[in-house]
């Protein structure tokens, strides 16, 4: 049966069904092959997962809402890697549940952030960006400083994400605790940025 184009434009079934087909079987070739290539499914040298701090700076990280404003994806264009390093690989967020990806940038990429400023550059420009940038349009999060870091779920939250392939020990998650004693939003925050992107940064 040969069908033309105006048949089908008319058919407004059969134009729902084709376009179906259509994106499954490109979806199909263009996912499929990903699940084949290491550098995409298998961790990168010196990748670990993220220690109770730092994976509760990133739950904070998230829930103030850094990602509607900072991508972490750095993408293999020229402009892209002089100004951030290295681009991002798949290898990098194989811990990552969800992964930050993105394009959005109303402030830079971090995803190479890791080490490039010191503890203190962060905390001062967490609570008041402008001190540091004077033309910033980030909002302050002081707040933060007086937050203590959640112990109460982090033993939950690590289990949770063993199931899903991150590697956590038992007796990484019995002394999750402990580590977020004595330290607040802020410090567990500050920890995720500087430890952000450091794998491929180190190998180059």
């Amino acid at each position: 049966m040969k069908l033309s184009q105006d048949a089908v434009e008319r058919n407004v079934g059969l134009m729902v069904l084709l376009t179906l087909l259509v994106v499954s079987v490109g979806g199909l070739v263009e996912i499929v092959p990903l699940f084949f290539q290491k550098y995409a499914t298998e961790p990168v040298t010196g990748l670990k997962p993220y220690d109770p701090l730092r994976l509760t700076g990133r739950d904070v990280y998230i829930r103030e809402g850094c990602f509607l404003c900072h991508s972490q994806m750095i993408r293999p264009f020229r402009a892209e890697t002089e100004r951030y390093g290295h681009y991002s690989v798949g290898g990098e967020f194989v811990y990552d549940h969800p992964f930050q990806w993105g394009s959005k940038r109303t402030g830079p990429d971090l995803h190479r952030v890791g080490g490039r400023y010191s503890d203190e550059w962060h905390r001062a420009h967490l609570i008041n960006p402008r001190d540091v940038v004077p033309d910033s349009n980030m909002p302050a999060f002081g707040f933060l400083e007086k937050a203590p870091a959640d112990a109460s779920t982090i033993e939950a939250k690590m289990r949770a994400l063993r199931t899903v392939g991150v590697p956590y020990t038992d007796e990484e998650i019995a002394g999750a605790k402990k580590q977020l004693e004595n330290k607040s939003e802020l410090d567990a925050l500050i920890a995720y940025l500087q430890g952000m992107g450091l794998e491929m940064k180190n190998a180059r």
